[in-house]
């Protein structure tokens, strides 16, 4: 992959805890980016000579097409809307989206069950009916599993997967003060805080509860929002882990992955057992045709369960990145910080994070590898993980009426 500007990842190579890396004021350890308040080329310039011509006035500036939007769809909210309407509603329907997932994963494993019961003896209505039961709670207690693997492990190695570094208060106070008002703001314990060594500008939170959550943050994020603009950001993860958003994405992630394997592994199993004739030998001369309905289904289901899955998964998501937009508000009473500092993200000429994929860039605050961040009045689709920053924008800027 090729190196961008200002981004060194040689810098969170093995080092001795706590050793300083010369780097960025503020954030000792950290790579500089240069150009960037506080960094070592942004010196204040000497007074500019005056010219004896007067100064010509200057044409007005463009309107950007971003607010241009976000001001036509902030009308189209109610003018008694609050944040706590956000969050009553968010909250209905992140919860129904789980129900489906949860209800989708117990189906695929009764339907299954009842394919493979074509392989072991005439499909009479009782047998099918007990195969299907047994697929069913097969499933449940695969995703019983799966959810006590992310319950423990899985906050730990989505911080692994993104290079993630703890961060020591002394390193950067002022980052540690912000989450420490935030936190005690919502009444939630003080989280690890990462920092992940990218340029690009993105945060994530995790864990299984307030008590074990950790928010990690990029340099580049830290190093290009005002304080409050930084409130705003901080306030919108702690939100996700006091709504325990933190622990809704990691089981759903990990459902979909479940679901994803589950088909994969049905379909090639039937490959196989069609391929070897133990399907027909063990059913007779009807052996061949149950064989050959097993495998379609397992064909269909391995097509279309994970899509149906995803987009189950993005829709959960994109409510719960409305859901801790409103959550900031909640805790900050400052609409404005977090509206600003997505306008920030909005036109970050880096969006991409090196170290995120498809299975943890739905934890962010603005996906890390979709180009809609280049397009912010795109709107959402079905396999999207987030919801479209001009909507974001319009909702927050909706309560500044």
């Amino acid at each position: 992959m090729a190196e961008r500007p200002g981004h060194d990842p040689r810098a969170f190579g093995p080092r001795a805890q706590g050793s300083p890396i010369p780097g960025v004021p503020g954030i000792p350890g950290m790579p500089e980016i240069p150009g960037l308040p506080g960094s070592r080329d942004d010196k204040p310039q000497g007074p500019k000579k005056q010219d004896d011509q007067p100064e010509r006035p200057r044409p007005p500036k463009e309107e950007s097409s971003l607010n241009i939007a976000v001001r036509e769809r902030v009308k189209a909210y109610p003018g008694t809307m609050t944040f706590l309407d956000l969050i009553r509603k968010n909250k209905r329907q992140s919860a129904l989206l789980m129900f489906i997932m949860i209800a989708l994963g117990v189906v695929i494993g009764a339907v299954i069950g009842a394919a493979m019961s074509f392989y072991v003896g005439p499909s009479e209505s009782s047998i099918l009916l007990g195969a299907s039961a047994v697929g069913a709670v097969v499933a449940l207690i695969a995703a019983g599993g799966g959810a006590a693997w992310s319950f423990y492990s899985g906050s730990d190695a989505l911080l692994r997967m993104a290079h993630a570094k703890p961060l020591a208060k002394e390193m950067d106070p002022e980052l540690f003060n912000v989450v420490e008002e935030i936190a005690i703001a919502g009444g939630l314990p003080m989280p690890r805080i990462y920092v992940i060594g990218d340029s690009a500008m993105n945060a994530f939170a995790t864990g299984r509860d307030p008590e074990h959550a950790a928010v990690a943050i990029t340099v580049g994020l830290r190093q290009k929002l005002t304080r409050d603009e930084l409130q705003g950001v901080m306030a919108h993860e702690l939100a996700h882990v006091r709504h325990y958003d933190i622990r809704f994405s990691l089981l759903m992630a990990t459902m979909v992955g479940l679901i994803a394997f589950a088909t994969d592994a049905f379909l090639r199993t039937t490959w196989h057992i069609g391929a070897s004739g133990r399907g027909a030998r063990s059913r007779g001369k009807g052996g061949g045709s149950g064989a050959g309905i097993a495998f379609a289904i397992a064909l269909i289901l391995a097509v279309l369960a994970p899509i149906v899955a995803a987009i189950v998964q993005m829709a959960y998501s994109r409510q719960r990145e409305y859901l801790a937009d409103a959550g900031a508000v909640e805790l900050t009473r400052n609409p404005k910080g977090l509206a600003d500092a997505l306008r920030k993200l909005a036109g970050d000429t880096d969006p991409l994070v090196d170290t995120a994929n498809r299975g943890s860039a739905h934890m962010y605050i603005v996906n890390p590898l979709s180009k809609m961040r280049r397009n912010p009045r795109e709107r959402a689709s079905l396999m999207s993980s987030h919801p479209p920053l001009m909507e974001r924008i319009a909702r927050l800027e909706a309560l500044m009426r």
